[in-house]
């Protein structure tokens, strides 16, 4: 008999390890944070809204009594938040783990961040951008830690504009502007995963992305809400890939994960190709330098 495909019950123990999820409260962020408390992880579900994620909390402690728990307030469309959420970690913990950078916005009506940028980049980007470089020396310094950021199949739609990344000059696109987020997601793990590499850094920097999968973060968007009906997987699919990349012994910085289906849309967990652009190293090295320039965060 042929084994059964990889899913949450694959996940080895993780007792006595720490796990920060960005954007927990719902979704595959939610789902991702309840499959590891459910292996024994700490887990640090870092969420916008405080009511929202101790609700979201209380509902996995109700699945699993033993559920190691906790809430970080953290808006990753505010660089003080950011900075803030970071201090105060560091401050309670002396290691961590797993740092899952999946929160995110998604084509929502133009909108700037409280720093001033537009909100899809400011948010899905340069908030965890800003994020992890506060968090990466507690990282480095935790043997077998793992960065994932969750990016999406959008990215192949995403071309970014460095005169004009906060949508200044040009008509603002929704989804134009989602999949320049998504692409400059990928570029930042690309980076990292060889600078690391480069350092001598045992970390694991890794990508996944959940497919088609219904979540809140389509609420902006008519058309995705009524074809989740037709095409749509639930969030304890969508989120296998992130777990997996998380958790699972064979995967490498620079990996990226995603559904085995149909064009990616649904299915379980498989290792994935992103598109050539999102290879591209003079590109990734430019957002890099314009990122810490932007946060005022460098590595």
């Amino acid at each position: 008999m042929s084994k059964k495909k990889w899913d949450s019950t694959d996940i080895p123990d993780q007792k006595n390890r720490v796990a920060i999820v960005t954007g927990s409260s719902s979704g595959i962020g939610y789902e991702t944070a309840r499959a590891l408390a459910e292996k024994s992880a700490t887990v640090i579900m870092a969420v916008r809204n405080l009511q929202k994620g101790n609700a979201a909390a209380e509902k996995i402690r109700g699945l699993n009594p033993d559920a190691e728990i906790k809430i970080m307030e953290l808006d990753l469309a505010n660089l003080e938040s950011v900075r803030n959420g970071a201090a105060e970690f560091k401050a309670k913990h002396s290691r961590l783990d797993l740092l899952i950078n999946n929160a995110g916005v998604m084509m929502p009506a133009y909108s700037r961040t409280v720093d001033g940028f537009e909100l899809q980049f400011g948010t899905n980007h340069l908030g965890h951008f800003a994020l992890t470089g506060l968090l990466i020396g507690l990282v480095r310094d935790t043997s077998d830690s793992r960065i994932v950021t969750v990016a999406s199949s959008a990215h192949h739609y995403g071309h970014l504009d460095f005169d004009d990344l906060n949508w200044e000059k040009r008509r603002y696109k929704r989804m134009k502007a989602y999949a320049d987020s998504k692409l400059a997601n990928l570029y930042f793990t690309y980076q990292l995963g060889s600078k690391m590499e480069e350092a001598g850094e045992k970390t694991v920097v890794t990508a996944a992305h959940p497919g088609w999968t219904a979540t809140e973060l389509q609420r902006h968007v008519g058309f995705f809400r009524f074809m989740n009906r037709f095409y749509a997987q639930d969030i304890t699919m969508g989120a296998l890939p992130m777990l997996y990349a998380a958790v699972a012994s064979d995967v490498h910085s620079g990996d990226y994960y995603g559904p085995s289906g149909w064009r990616e849309m649904k299915g379980y967990p498989k290792k994935v190709e992103s598109n050539e652009l999102s290879h591209n190293k003079e590109i990734a090295h430019k957002l890099w330098a314009i990122s810490e320039e932007l946060t005022g965060i460098s590595y």
